[in-house]
């Protein structure tokens, strides 16, 4: 990835749905520039999807909240049983005590409950800690 291409995701970054000629007119490329680089970043794996951010308060009756979870094992067999977890809205890797951090957004508390259960029954995950989304004070 060269200058040009870390450009370009940041403005897709700040706004997925710009149009090419928007893109274009900023970067001061061509349509086709802009065209091709998108095209490779997704073919490369690079540009892996585009999604909706939300305003957090949106969806008030959402329960959000974050799992810290612990591995012992092959990390990436943990991984992709998380990624196809439907309440994982979002998963990091960290360093520290936790091997992994996800974000879960359910409707209700059962929800969260069986997403937990369905979590910690993954083969792999040997701890976790939730701690659940009271109120955004900075965003």
């Amino acid at each position: 990835m060269d200058a040009l291409d870390q450009q370009l995701i940041a403005k897709l970054r700040h706004d997925a749905r710009a149009s090419i000629a928007e893109l274009a007119q900023a970067l001061k490329v061509s349509r086709g520039t802009i065209t091709n680089r998108i095209a490779r970043l997704e073919r490369e794996g690079v540009i892996v999807g585009y999604t909706v951010r939300l305003r957090p308060d949106s969806a008030p009756d959402e329960i959000r909240a974050w799992t810290s979870i612990a591995v012992e094992g092959n990390q990436q067999t943990v991984i992709r049983a998380l990624l196809g977890e439907p309440g994982v809205a979002a998963l990091h890797d960290t360093n520290g005590r936790w091997d992994l951090l996800a974000e879960l957004r359910v409707g209700n508390l059962t929800e969260l409950s069986a997403a937990l259960e369905r979590i910690r029954r993954i083969k792999g995950v040997s701890a976790t800690e939730t701690s659940i989304h009271l109120q955004t004070l900075r965003a």
